[in-house]
Parts: structure tokens; C-alpha cells; sequence
């Protein structure tokens, strides 16, 4: 007897968002570190899909993904910087410690839209360990984070501006707003 087809992969986005025993994450990347392309899952296929190609010379600066069961005001998942040694692959699910979030908006046109994304360091990892708040990081990381923001944006033919960055109490006060919109 043949083999029935498979229709794609499990759907991530339906995956529990939250481990409720030790507070942890599970982020789905997208897109690696050092990517030009830009993946994104596709629900109507149930798989990972080239969605965009950045420029020669611009690449993701972090692993990006996001928190499944959530809905941000821009209509996707929440999105989620992963801080993690090595790049991820697409479709991975990566247990991680929410360190901060970083407060932004885009601007399309006359339309502006909300687009904040939750930080992370994935749990096992070395090089970030001892990152436990955003404010462990240095003020470097996030100006450059803000200038890859406006320059993807910018490819996009939209502005994007920094609002500010808030801690781990106001990126859960997000995650459960964006779980209640789900």
C-alpha cells in the first residue's frame, strides 16, 4: 500500500508558547543569524518559505523568529530576537530566557503600526549565560540593532522608529496581551 503524502510540517504557531514550570520561551526561528534571506512559515503550506533576499552587504544580525499563540498589532506572531551562540535553521524550536523587549513602530505610507520585538537568549548557550537583562548588554548592540531595523524597513519602502526598550516585565505584559488576541 502507498504511502499517504505528507502536507507539510506540523503548524509551530499552534505550540505552546510559555513553559508554565520554569517561565522559558520556545521561540520558532525563521531566520538565522547571517542570513540575507528572509524565511517566514507559511500556514496556508504548512512550511518555511523564502519570503525576501536582503542586499549584498546586509545580513540578520541575530536569529529571528517568533512566539507562537500570539498575535502583535501588525498581524503576525510576536516577533523575537534570539541571542544564541551559533545560527539556528528555520522551523527550529528554541527554549530561551526573555531578557527585554525593544519598543518600535513602523510607518507605511499614512499607517503607523506597532512592531516591537520580544529579546531572548536561548537557555543553552555560552557566549550569552550571564545576559540577564537588556541591560546587560552594551549600548553599542542596541544602536546597531535600531540601525538594521530602519534599514530593513527602509527596503520595505517604510520607516521604522525606535521607541525605547523596557524590561522583562513589560515583554510579558506583551506576550499575555498578544496570547489574549490569539
Amino acid at each position: 500500500m502507498p504511502k499517504k503524502a505528507s502536507r507539510g510540517l506540523a503548524n509551530p504557531t499552534l505550540l505552546k508558547p510559555i513553559d508554565k514550570h520554569d517561565g522559558l520561551i520556545q521561540v520558532i526561528i525563521e531566520t538565522p543569524k547571517g542570513s540575507r534571506n528572509k524565511f517566514a512559515y507559511d500556514d496556508k503550506q504548512n512550511i518555511f518559505a523564502l519570503k525576501d533576499v536582503l542586499p549584498a552587504g546586509m545580513t540578520f544580525p541575530h536569529d529571528f523568529g517568533f512566539l507562537p499563540k500570539t498575535l502583535a498589532p501588525d498581524g503576525d506572531p510576536i516577533d523575537v530576537l534570539l541571542l544564541m551562540d551559533e545560527p539556528a535553521f528555520p522551523g527550529i524550536a528554541v527554549r530561551s530566557r526573555l531578557i527585554g523587549i525593544i519598543e518600535g513602530e513602523q510607518i507605511d505610507g499614512k499607517k503607523t503600526i506597532r512592531n516591537d520585538r520580544l529579546i531572548a537568549v536561548a537557555a543553552t548557550n555560552h557566549q550569552y549565560a550571564n545576559i540577564k537583562r537588556l541591560q546587560d548588554m552594551p549600548s553599542r548592540f542596541l544602536h546597531e540593532l535600531e540601525d538594521f531595523f530602519v534599514n530593513y524597513h527602509k527596503l520595505e519602502g517604510k520607516k521604522y522608529r525606535l521607541i525605547g526598550c523596557k524590561d522583562v516585565a513589560a515583554a510579558r505584559r506583551m506576550i499575555e496581551k498578544a496570547r489574549q488576541a490569539a
